[in-house]
């Protein structure tokens, strides 16, 4: 048995999006998923311009839910359902698209004269099998709602699922894990083997895994049934997400993630000829259906 804690590194793909970059781990052609989470992003960090802002215009979505969780910055979001909601540091959106959903994500106006910063994680995951279908919704969550774990010099924020003996209160529609540790100069934190498939992301500083130095922005899959202690000797910030293995395949184009091809095609015809909901009060744009999509699964 080997002690290499790794089962693969998945280097980033980086996108410029005008005025922030993201760093996309998942899907990659190596690996579709990790547990649920299908979709991995890093949003900056940035500061826009004075005057300007991220303004995504209403797209579309199915058989997924999206995470989207700051670590600075704000973003307005809207939706089909008609919310409104203004997503903080430490806070989660979770988005669940089920039989189709669109949404926009803009900058908050106040935050524009300045130039805003943006900072954060956004993932999608997966809707389990029986599940892909189920009615849209959407579901905030304050940061103080979110259970904290301060140990060793380690405080470790459980996002999603049970983790260190806390459960988070956010929605999960398969066994996920997700949490945000923040590792003080000399800290250390057990990670340890509960759920079938783990990931660890830096998304800022450094950190090391049973020794072994973890590179930022660079998605590490750890080997099943492997415990380790993650440390940091400077200081860092590391996620952790996982969960459930997926007994089925999904594919992804564009905005859409199922079980099946032609459900994604019926999802792309109905953008196009404009079957989804509109967003209210953000009825005016849309994202146009790409011909060659930044976002892909592989054979």
């Amino acid at each position: 048995m080997t002690d290499d804690p790794f089962l693969q590194t998945l280097e980033p793909v980086t996108h410029d999006l005008g005025g922030f970059k993201v760093h996309r781990t998942l899907p990659a052609r190596e690996r579709t998923m990790v547990g649920p989470f299908i979709f991995y992003d890093q949003m900056g960090p940035a500061r826009l311009p004075a005057g300007n802002g991220i303004d995504v215009r209403p797209h579309p979505h199915i058989n997924l839910a999206t995470v989207t969780y700051l670590f600075d910055g704000a973003i307005d979001h809207r939706d089909s359902l008609g919310t409104c909601a203004t997503i903080t540091p430490g806070a989660v959106n979770l988005m669940t698209a089920g039989s189709g959903i669109v949404h926009s994500e803009r900058s908050p106006a106040s935050l524009r004269p300045d130039g805003p910063v943006l900072s954060g994680i956004q993932t999608w995951l997966a809707l389990p099998d029986g599940r892909e279908e189920i009615d849209p919704a959407f579901e905030h969550v304050a940061a103080g709602a979110l259970p904290v774990i301060e140990s060793g010099g380690a405080t470790a924020r459980v996002i999603m699922g049970s983790l260190w003996g806390e459960t988070s209160p956010v929605t999960a529609h398969a066994p996920t894990i997700y949490a945000d540790i923040a590792l003080a100069p000399g800290a250390a934190i057990p990670i340890d083997a509960q759920a079938d498939e783990r990931a660890l992301y830096v998304a800022d500083g450094e950190a090391t895994l049973d020794g072994l130095p973890l590179k930022a922005m660079t998605l590490y899959v750890l080997r099943p049934g492997h415990a380790a202690t993650l440390r940091s000797a400077t200081g860092g910030r590391v996620m952790l997400a996982g969960g459930g293995a997926s007994a089925t395949k999904r594919h992804v184009w564009w905005n859409f993630v199922s079980s099946s091809r032609d459900r994604i095609r019926q999802a792309k015809a109905d953008w196009t000829a404009g079957r989804f909901p509109t967003v209210p009060g953000d009825e005016a744009e849309h994202i146009p259906l790409p011909e060659v999509p930044l976002t892909v699964s592989y054979p």
